[in-house]
């Protein structure tokens, strides 16, 4: 068992060296300015294509992406019988929402949750 998972290790090691020599003897893609710019079935552009983005926008997707993480830490719950005792299941659970509900409070304090300024 021990050869096998050393083998692997191993072989990562080998390919991620192999993959940063080789990115290193690649040229650089240095693009001009014509393929910078947007294109608009062959027309001329008539404005730009990149418009401001919110980053309140952004913020919400982080948050999103972090309380959907730590939910799915809850799915597995229903299996904790598995657990040396139903104690140990309820401290997880019990931990694992009261991380949930303090990063709530923190971001309603700091004001991440109000979209209007």
């Amino acid at each position: 068992m021990i050869n096998i998972i050393t083998t692997y290790i191993l072989i990562t090691i080998l390919l991620s060296c192999i993959v940063a020599v080789i990115s290193f003897w690649l040229p650089q893609m240095i693009p001009d300015y014509e393929k910078l710019s947007p294109y608009e079935c062959g027309f001329d552009p008539l404005g730009s294509a990149r418009l401001p983005f919110s980053l309140r926008f952004f913020l919400v997707a982080i948050l999103f992406l972090l309380f959907d993480l730590e939910i799915a830490l809850l799915l597995p719950l229903p299996w904790g019988d598995q657990l040396p005792s139903p104690l140990v299941t309820f401290a997880w659970a019990t931990a694992v929402l009261v991380l949930l509900t303090l990063g709530l409070i923190y971001e309603w304090i700091q004001g991440g949750l109000e979209w209007a300024e």
